[in-house]
């Protein structure tokens, strides 16, 4: 008896200090003016694929591809944003956020990518665009979230074709042209790492591209040129749509660009040096293929040496037209690997791909020790201390540039088997969400130049190929009934974080 009523005063107390953690931090500890917000993309989110003109994109093609989604889902209905953004921007201001980041679908604005202007795509993101401000919400706007239309993947394979670059920035003028009077932040590209790799060299994101194991995986594609290829090719995509906004719309308009990037850190596996340097190499094959040329002008040293001719090369006038072409610098980070010297060349003689070239091998473990507790993508494991590491990377390397982390999160599983009540107690997120915010703020006191947070996700979504299966957001989404939200635990810390100060 006595040992069972020791043990419950150690839950209570353990339960308090839990409760003690988790209210340590405040929206007041960081700096004046800095944003808080929520993130989305069009097709997690908006469903309405048949509606109001819109046309297919390659994610839509491949969702509809049997054994490439692991649920067998698709997003024609996602979560029903579309019909509902009102009820969603109304949770965005309940929570006290200050701003939404949302993408714009390309093929809502041009079904076919290019040519005649959907007017009703352009009336449906006035009217978000519009409510969002109504609210109090400041829209910022990603123009590309991988949702490329498939009648240009069908004309000219996309974004491996140099003919992208003046669609891409067509499309992106008409956004300025159409948007830019409220719109004061515009993001280029999102995760252009992600979708050039996972699309171009392992096939496992849309348009499914690569050539691992003579095309056993793919019918089609290149690992080891197309995702250079297709990297180069947004690059100067990005360029060509930075130059049109500063020449015609920055100053009338008064708005920043930016791009978010997907950034991984990457802890050496040991102190030894030839770890330490293929940490190094692991982040310029990651953030360094994209950001080094918009700061620096060229890809990294070390890619130009491992990938040689390969690696396509920025004439002079384009390396001038990239370097310096964002206001911001965007990041979506979630977890911290660690990275390894790879002393055999044997995944490289099977890869034959760009994830061998870094001669890196990055893995959320280290022998048997695990960098952190595990989300429930097999990918994400919870690892505050990075967030600090990589904004002070970021600051030491680049000369302290202003970034904004444009999505971070964790996920719970999708279990079928479990009451809607119980899933709505997401204390592992909760840790994550005071973790991470107090090891940016951290940072700040560090110097780091950052100016907004924004949190993936407010709502349950699908998650590309992952389906319904995972569950990122801040509202519990009922996929069983008509898209029902529900406010998790971390709902209401989220209130408590962000409620002014008197």
């Amino acid at each position: 008896m006595a040992s069972r009523v020791i043990f419950l005063v150690l839950a209570v107390i353990a339960s308090f200090q839990i409760q003690i953690c988790i209210s340590q931090i405040h929206r007041a500890d960081f700096p004046n003016g800095f944003i808080f917000g929520t993130a989305s993309s069009a097709f997690q989110y908006e469903g309405a694929v048949m509606e109001d003109g819109r046309g297919p994109s390659v994610w839509d093609t491949f969702s509809h591809t049997f054994g490439k989604i692991t649920d067998h889902s698709n997003a024609d209905v996602a979560v029903d944003q579309y019909h509902r953004y009102e009820e969603d921007i109304q949770l965005m201001k309940d929570l006290g956020m200050d701003a939404y980041r949302f993408s714009i679908s390309w093929t809502r604005i041009f079904p076919n990518g290019s040519g005649e202007i959907n007017q009703a795509g352009v009336d449906h993101y006035n009217k978000l665009i519009n409510a969002l401000l109504a609210k109090g919400v400041e829209p910022y706007v990603t123009m590309y979230h991988w949702d490329l239309p498939q009648a240009l993947e069908d004309k000219y394979n996309g974004w491996l074709s140099p003919e992208i670059i003046k669609d891409f920035a067509n499309y992106a003028e008409t956004c300025f042209q159409k948007f830019g009077d409220r719109v004061k932040h515009w993001i280029t590209f999102n995760e252009p790492h992600t979708f050039t790799t996972q699309g171009y060299d392992v096939g496992l994101q849309a348009p499914g591209r690569c050539s691992i194991l003579l095309h056993l995986f793919c019918r089609a594609g290149n690992s080891a040129t197309e995702p250079y290829i297709v990297g180069h090719n947004v690059l100067r995509s990005h360029a060509a749509a930075a130059e049109i906004y500063r020449k015609k719309y920055k100053n009338t308009q008064g708005g920043a660009l930016g791009i978010a990037f997907d950034v991984i850190w990457f802890q050496p596996a040991t102190n030894k040096q030839e770890d330490i340097e293929a940490a190094q190499r692991a982040q310029d094959f990651q953030l360094g293929w994209f950001l080094d040329p918009l700061m620096f002008g060229d890809y990294p040293s070390s890619m130009r040496s491992r990938v040689g001719s390969r690696l396509p090369k920025f004439s002079p006038s384009e390396s001038a037209s990239l370097k310096g072409s964002i206001d911001f610098v965007g990041i979506n980070h979630y977890t911290t690997f660690y990275a390894r010297h790879n002393s055999s060349n044997l995944i490289g003689i099977v890869l034959n791909d760009t994830i061998a070239d870094s001669g890196a091998v990055t893995l959320p473990f280290n022998g048997t020790k695990v960098i952190g507790e595990r989300a429930n993508s097999i990918w994400l494991y919870l690892v505050p201390e990075g967030m600090r590491s990589l904004m002070n990377y970021i600051k030491q390397k680049y000369g302290n540039p202003l970034v904004v982390i444009t999505e971070n999160g964790m996920d719970d599983p999708n279990n079928p088997f479990i009451s809607i009540k119980d899933a709505l107690k997401d204390e592992k997120r909760i840790r994550y969400y005071n973790g991470y915010l107090s090891s940016l703020l951290a940072s700040i006191k560090d110097g780091c130049n950052v100016k907004g947070y924004f949190a993936w996700s407010l709502l349950d979504n699908w998650e590309w190929s992952a389906g319904y299966t995972c569950r990122f957001g801040l509202y519990f989404v009922d996929y069983k009934d008509n898209q029902k939200r529900y406010p998790k635990q971390s709902v209401e810390w989220f209130k408590n974080f962000l409620k002014p100060t008197k």
